[in-house]
């Protein structure tokens, strides 16, 4: 009878748990279907950049954002916005001074909003040597399979960041009292992942 009851308890305990936790796929950003970009005004129009030197990874399982993750690493002197002379600016002292600050990165911390497929995914980003936390708005666009078997996985995110809070003062003031540059970035990545093949 004792051990009739443990195993009715026992029981009751995996139908009260559930199903197992699915563990998350850690994919690794993939270079040549991921852009990692920004706007910013110029005068009275916009210029539109890229950074095409980066790596990372995130950490995704549908309908378990508690085990979502993302860490990216950029290399500032990658940045590219097709006019040579104006990239060489960007990557002196009086903008990105990529001598002393190489890399830009991205750690997320927390998950919150979600409403698939969007959610909101904060983090800490570190630009010109200064860190700062920002939310960037998440659209989840879900998981495949490839051509070739490689399960990808994909998202845009996208945030406005003010460039002085990073250290990036440098402008020109105008006849008119206008500024030459803006002080707000528009960010976009679109993103694409993929994760290991099987052993």
């Amino acid at each position: 009878m004792i051990h009739q009851r443990v195993a009715v308890l026992v029981l009751i305990g995996a139908l009260w748990c559930g199903a197992p936790r699915a563990w998350a796929t850690t994919y690794a950003i993939d270079q040549d279907h991921t852009t990692v970009s920004f706007k910013i005004r110029h005068l009275v129009s916009f210029v539109r950049g890229t950074f095409n030197r980066f790596e990372g990874r995130f950490d995704y399982v549908p309908d378990q954002p508690e085990q979502w993750r993302a860490n990216v690493t950029i290399q500032a002197a990658s940045i590219d916005t097709r006019v040579p002379d104006r990239d060489n600016h960007l990557r002196s002292k009086d903008f990105f001074d990529v001598e002393q600050h190489p890399t830009i990165t991205f750690t997320s911390t927390a998950m919150t909003d979600v409403a698939p497929p969007s959610a909101k995914l904060h983090g800490r980003l570190t630009i010109h040597g200064i860190e700062k936390p920002v939310v960037l708005d998440l659209m989840i666009h879900g998981e495949g399979k490839d051509p070739w078997g490689k399960i990808r996985s994909g998202f845009t995110a996208t945030t406005t960041l003010n460039r002085k809070d990073f250290g990036l003062l440098w402008n020109k003031v105008l006849e008119t009292g206008q500024l030459l540059v803006g002080e707000e970035v528009e960010v976009i990545l679109e993103v694409e992942g993929v994760a290991p093949s099987p052993s």
